[in-house]
């Protein structure tokens, strides 16, 4: 098989990993004329410092002796097979190096034989690339469950950041959708990437050339809407996930229909971006807000409003709490006040040292007023003429591209109504249900 048609195939089976953000494009031009490339395996990713990052993003097989029920590439399905030897994918990335195609690799694979099998190719792969080639670009490499831990080791000293795909919300529909799966062949590489990581800290101040294992750290990606878990367990394993493991991301994947099965979704079922969207929102509010996932959802409300964000439905529910004045509020507070950011509210928390904010200095700071005026007071004053209602507030907050761009009328159709409003957070379990944590 030729090496463009290898590409194809494995390229496009990797394209259900949402570790990278976006797909590629083709440029235009004559094949073998300069600059010219395809979008086979050409993907982006934003580095922590904001850059976006194209990287190759191929499996290194598609041959999986896993039988997968929602996985394109399960044993069971007729699709095209292809697998690289490591001198080949090594060799692909140096080329699109080269030509400034990519500035990194994300590879991820098939279980071809079993798993200390491919792990060990991969390891081969990024052996090449590190030793001959001398390639210190960006590498992310998928560790393979129940590998063996030295190989995971191995792999970790040659990759940027690693990741293990925990793949579904729960244990139970883990066993019933992944039969070759198991919870121990998941978290245990997880565990160990991340001691492995903490031990960064230390042993390398006593071995100056040691090399880093995984320092750019370790993500995991879920499936969403394939099982029949609420957005509360979703987010509580969620919260779990970051304080055990000590994750960079969560990644969540919006179920696409591909296999025909019945313990799947139909094939003609819309994928759930509006639910996956929501997840994400309350997954920053997580990272950076500091809210706690017992706080946005509860046993009476288990579900996100499709029609406004996590924070803004978390700040209706506790009315009680607002209006805060601006001038004197704690920064904690003001992170929970809608239309005020983590830039917005640094810059509060600056310019009211020298003088007493109004709703105009609101705005050129970049607070988005047509949220946060409901729960802000400047001076002791709310807006001029502004009545205060939890309807009026509902129906200021919902957002045009929650409407149009994200979920569109099909999506939102699938609700007959928006939640109501009522009830209060309860407490619930510190790590994830179902038996994961």
């Amino acid at each position: 098989m030729e090496l463009s048609e290898k590409l194809r195939i494995l390229a496009d089976s990797a394209k259900y990993d949402v570790a990278c953000t976006s797909s590629g494009a083709d440029r235009q031009g004559a094949p073998g004329t300069l600059g010219s490339c395809a979008a086979a395996g050409i993907c982006h990713t934003f580095s922590a410092d904001g850059r976006c990052v194209s990287l190759l993003k191929v499996l290194m097989t598609n041959c999986c002796v896993y039988d997968c029920k929602y996985c394109v590439n399960r044993r069971s399905n007729d699709i095209p097979r292809a697998s690289f030897t490591p001198r080949e994918l090594a060799d692909l990335t140096i080329q699109f190096y080269r030509r400034n195609y990519i500035e990194g690799l994300f590879l991820s694979s098939g279980i071809l034989k079993n798993p200390d099998y491919t792990c060990e190719r991969m390891i081969e792969t990024l052996s090449i690339l590190r030793g001959e080639y001398q390639f210190r670009g960006y590498i992310h490499a998928k560790a393979i469950p129940g590998a063996d831990s030295r190989l995971i080791a191995a792999l970790g000293a040659l990759a940027d950041r690693m990741s293990v795909n925990i793949e579904l919300p729960s244990r139970d529909s883990l066993s019933r959708l992944c039969p070759d799966k198991s919870k121990t062949d998941i978290l245990k590489p997880m565990d160990q990437i991340r001691t492995g990581i903490l031990q960064n800290r230390s042993d390398l101040v006593r071995y100056r050339h040691a090399p880093a294992f995984a320092p750019a750290g370790q993500s995991t990606q879920m499936i969403i809407g394939a099982t029949p878990e609420d957005d509360r367990r979703i987010l509580t394993l969620t919260q779990g996930l970051y304080r055990r493991f000590g994750l960079k991301r969560v990644f969540f994947s919006a179920y696409i229909p591909v296999q025909e099965d019945s313990l799947l979704p139909a094939l003609d079922t819309k994928p759930p971006l509006l639910r996956e969207h929501r997840l994400y929102q309350a997954d920053w509010l997580l990272r950076f807000y500091g809210f706690e996932a017992e706080e946005l959802l509860s046993e009476d409300a288990p579900n996100f409003d499709p029609f406004i964000d996590p924070k803004c439905c978390w700040a209706l529910r506790h009315m009680d709490l607002f209006p805060i004045e601006v001038n004197t509020a704690p920064y904690e507070m003001l992170l929970r006040v809608p239309g005020v950011g983590v830039k917005s509210a640094l810059r509060i928390a600056a310019a009211r040292r020298s003088s007493s904010l109004t709703f105009d200095a609101l705005k050129k700071i970049g607070v988005v007023l047509r949220r946060a005026q409901y729960f802000l007071l400047c001076q002791g004053r709310t807006v001029p003429g502004l009545r205060i209602t939890p309807a009026g507030a509902y129906h200021a907050m919902i957002s045009r591209n929650d409407l149009g761009v994200l979920g569109g009328g099909e999506q939102l159709s699938l609700y007959s109504a928006a939640p109501a409003l009522t009830g209060t957070a309860k407490n619930l379990p510190s790590a994830g249900e179902g038996g994961w944590l």
